[in-house]
């Protein structure tokens, strides 16, 4: 496959990504820097995290109005596949390709540490090929990370199976002291109606490697290669 990862000013995780998609999947990918108006073919587009216009006004604001995310949004409605991971799906939200929005975490503060998430479906690009019973302890670095929609919205994501991942404890339980940032009953990631966009808070591409003692993010990027190459 051919990966575009959008770089804007601020992103901070667009080599963890493209290290991971290069070296570790053996994939081509092609650096879209913000400004640019052509995805050069790329057959999925990752919009990685970091703080965008230094997140200003909101997280994702500003980005989404980037020459680069007109090409974005072309692309996610005619069916192409997008990720977008902790500021890159606040970014989508913002745009409009996802639905609700990520605000202030409910204790008001930066929180960078592992979390637990638990797949609630298999019935996506990015979760496909992931154990249901298996939790994954995956790192979190965001201020804004507290998912929110009214209730007709959360009734949408539940009815169509577009909720992805919930934080959960250690053992797979879905609590309340599990949710970190006081998401809408756990929301960690969710996907579009015709899921084909997907969002997540938490960052598999820190999870990809021996060398940092964890590859429980790797799950996610296999996912993708092995749906679409079967």
């Amino acid at each position: 496959m051919k990966f575009g990862v959008v770089i804007f000013p601020g992103s901070n995780c667009d080599k963890d990504v493209i290290y991971v998609l290069e070296q570790i999947m053996g994939q081509k990918v092609i650096r879209l820097w913000h400004k640019d108006h052509d995805l050069q073919g790329v057959d999925f587009v990752v919009l990685p995290g970091g703080f965008s216009f230094g997140d200003y006004l909101r997280s994702g604001a500003i980005a989404r109005f980037s020459p680069i995310m007109q090409e974005v949004i072309q692309f996610a409605n005619k069916g192409g596949y997008v990720l977008g991971i902790c500021n890159g799906f606040q970014i989508l939200t913002e745009a409009g390709l996802l639905p609700g929005a990520l605000l202030h975490n409910s204790n008001r503060k930066f929180i960078c540490h592992n979390v637990y998430l638990k797949t609630e479906t298999n019935n996506s690009l990015i979760t496909s090929a992931l154990n249901l019973e298996m939790p994954l302890k995956i790192p979190i670095a965001h201020g804004e990370g507290n998912f929110f929609a009214d209730q007709s919205t959360l009734k949408a994501l539940q009815d169509n199976d577009q909720i992805l991942f919930r934080y959960c404890d250690e053992r797979g339980n879905i609590t309340h002291d599990s949710n970190i940032n006081g998401s809408l009953v756990n929301i960690a990631g969710i996907c579009s109606k015709n899921r084909n966009v997907f969002g997540m808070m938490p960052h598999p591409e820190r999870a990809a490697d021996t060398l940092l003692g964890n590859e429980d993010g790797l799950g996610i990027f296999d996912s993708i290669l092995k749906t679409v190459n079967a």
